[in-house]
């Protein structure tokens, strides 16, 4: 018999419709085209089992990445799917993420505008999903709100509120590294991406510690909004631990291992 690896996630709030959790990096969202791992929506239809046999059919509505903590809505069954679909293309949702970022901004508040794509779209790129600011990409934009800014014996940092009025991939990232302040821990967008390739080929080496400080891109997905039938639905889920403690003054840690879920603390 194989080992049963049980993955780590807290339920925020649930429905007939939806439920709502806070998930925790590494995990990934979807299935992935690589070797078998864990992931939320398999956790999910663990939890959901008895749903699922009288017809149940969970969907990610708001997908993180990997590396990114926090608030995620999944629809119970495929009417929930595309009225919440609907609600998001309709802009009916109101998003918002803490930030670490590397130093502090000038300013206590302020957006970004810039159209983003992928850099493959744009010619030959050695990571072709890496976006990247042009003319010719996706209209987003972005608010930025400072909520504190602090100093660790590895430097500057600070802690950055974040509204994405569109959901384009990485816009967070992105616009934060073109401010200036690129996201603690982000392998893709701290610098030309060099730093994503070699954690591809080599893993998570000392000198990615040395450079990036953190294991993860900390980006956490702390409040989210929907209208849904007739009503206004809102959650929010606490700082991630790891980053918490980052800001608390803390060592960088390891990211954190797969456990048992939990619909309470």
């Amino acid at each position: 018999m194989g080992l049963q690896v049980v993955v780590n996630f807290q339920v925020i709030d649930e429905s007939d419709d939806w439920i709502v959790v806070d998930k925790p990096a590494p995990l990934i969202v979807h299935p992935a085209n690589r070797k078998p791992e864990p992931t939320l929506l398999g956790g999910v239809e663990s939890l959901l089992v008895y749903e699922i046999e009288n017809g149940a059919c969970p969907a990610v509505v708001n997908r993180l990445d990997r590396e990114t903590s926090g608030l995620v809505l999944i629809a119970k069954h495929k009417a929930a799917a595309r009225a919440l679909g609907m609600v998001f293309a309709r802009r009916e949702v109101a998003k918002e993420y803490l930030a670490i970022v590397l130093g502090w901004p000038v300013e206590d508040a302020w957006e970004s505008g810039a159209s983003i794509l992928r850099a493959g779209e744009l010619g030959p790129a050695s990571i072709w999903v890496r976006q990247v600011e042009h003319p010719a990409g996706r209209v987003s934009r972005t608010r930025f709100c400072v909520e504190r800014r602090f100093e660790r014996s590895e430097g500057r940092f600070s802690l950055v509120r974040c509204f994405p009025e569109t959901g384009r991939m990485h816009q967070i990232r992105v616009h934060l590294a073109s401010s200036g302040h690129p996201v603690l821990g982000d392998k893709l967008y701290s610098g030309d991406g060099s730093e994503y390739l070699k954690w591809m080929e080599q893993g998570w080496t000392p000198e990615l510690r040395e450079r990036l400080l953190l294991p993860r891109q900390a980006l956490h997905a702390t409040r989210l909004g929907v209208l849904w039938d007739g009503r206004w639905m809102e959650w929010e889920a606490a700082l991630a631990g790891d980053l918490a403690d980052f800001v608390a003054g803390k060592a960088a840690g390891e990211i954190p291992g797969l456990v048992i879920w939990s619909r309470d603390d």
